[in-house]
């Protein structure tokens, strides 16, 4: 059965998004330069290896994820530090969402039913893992629903304050086992940890 990765950046005071959106906290924020160090960009890379699916949230979907990323894997066809955008070209995609009647983008597919089924349907197929990309909400729903099998924390090292939790529905509170814990010259820390069980 497959795993299902959610991979999310995050502030020192556990913050997915600041509540000044003006906050600049990512060490990388999809622009140019990319300002990882090179162990962490070969990290990265690996886990895209280690996929053949995406499973992406409809505001991700269209807020230009896909788009960006085809932009970016064209933009370098060599650059190995980008291959993990043209893995994101590549792999099939799938759009978690009951408000889209079709897909616009390349090998991308729409799944209108329940998350937790449409999920489990994913992780029954054969193949390798599948990484998920998405929002607040996304996110925390798939925690909630203990749909999530590996969760990558990319710490970066600022605090944002005020700003948004992607734990707001565990409201037992979750417990995990740390996986690996791997510090990064351009200081951000990943953490990767497997759910263990409600509190």
């Amino acid at each position: 059965m497959r795993r299902l990765i959610l991979q999310m950046q995050i502030s020192v005071d556990g913050r997915v998004a600041a509540a000044n959106p003006g906050t600049g906290w990512q060490v990388w924020n999809w622009g140019e330069p990319w300002t990882w160090d090179e162990a962490l960009k070969k990290d990265f890379n690996a886990v895209f290896a280690s996929i053949d699916c995406i499973l992406l949230s409809r505001k991700m979907a269209e807020e230009g994820y896909l788009d960006h990323w085809g932009r970016t894997a064209a933009s370098h066809p060599a650059d190995p530090d980008y291959a993990f955008a043209r893995r994101i070209v590549e792999v099939d995609k799938v759009v978690l969402s009951d408000k889209l009647a079709a897909s616009r983008w390349a090998r991308t597919a729409i799944a209108s039913g329940g998350m937790a089924e449409e999920v489990n349907a994913l992780k029954r197929q054969p193949g390798r893992d599948l990484i998920c990309f998405g929002g607040v909400g996304f996110a925390s729903s798939l925690l909630a629903g203990g749909l999530v099998d590996e969760l990558q924390l990319f710490v970066n090292p600022a605090a944002v304050g005020e700003g948004t939790s992607i734990f707001g529905a565990a409201r037992g509170g979750m417990k995990f086992a740390l996986l690996r814990s791997t510090a990064y010259d351009c200081g951000i820390v990943v953490n990767r940890y497997r759910p263990a069980g409600p509190n």
